[in-house]
């Protein structure tokens, strides 16, 4: 069976009310929500907000999962918008509070990981994990998005527009701008280290 298949009998069992399937769909899909987030947000706490928000929106939305797409490009879809919303209230509370930047000092703190990995290699990802995260957090948002789509989620040109209501063409150049900006970001790191 495969992982469509799969997606397919437990939404079905899910609907029927099968807790069980539900909570084998979110284990299938947590951690990649997670990070998803956690790229998008920037921050562990953010990340844990959007995981919660997305499968609640899931939870409440399953039966109007048609099938069209994958489920898997479906619950990004939802990722997304939710990761845009909550970017634009953090950004207007910011606004208003005139709160300054928040400690992020927790943002390696509950990646979900293996745990048999050895203990300089996973020091090594969380350093190149919070290289990546800063990085990601010097572009706008909209580009921030289709890289994590395009580099992260293995998504096409395609299926990011379908995703994000644009473009192919503007998707690409969203990518291919974002990918200019995180060159001039690293080389300016290069030059500061």
């Amino acid at each position: 069976m495969s992982l469509i298949d799969e997606d397919e009998a437990l939404i079905a069992a899910a609907l029927n009310g099968s807790a069980y399937a539900w909570e084998k769909l979110v284990k299938r899909y947590e951690s990649k929500i997670y990070n998803h987030g956690l790229r998008l947000m920037g921050n562990s706490s953010d990340a844990m907000d959007l995981m919660q928000e997305v499968f609640l929106g899931v939870y409440r939305n399953l039966h109007r999962f048609r099938g069209d797409a994958k489920f898997s490009s479906w619950i990004f879809r939802i990722a997304h918008n939710k990761a845009v919303d909550l970017h634009r209230r953090k950004r207007l509370l910011s606004t208003q509070t005139r709160i300054g930047d928040q400690d992020e000092t927790d943002i390696l703190e509950s990646i979900p990981g293996e745990s048999n990995l050895e203990p300089d290699k996973l020091v090594g990802d969380q350093l190149r994990n919070k290289e990546i995260i800063a990085m990601l957090g010097k572009i706008p948002i909209e580009q921030r998005l289709i890289v994590e789509l395009k580099i992260f989620q293995s998504q096409t040109f395609e299926q990011i527009a379908d995703m994000q209501d644009i473009s192919e063409n503007t998707a690409k150049t969203r990518f291919y701008t974002a990918l200019k900006k995180l060159k001039v970001v690293s080389e300016e790191n290069n030059v500061l280290s």
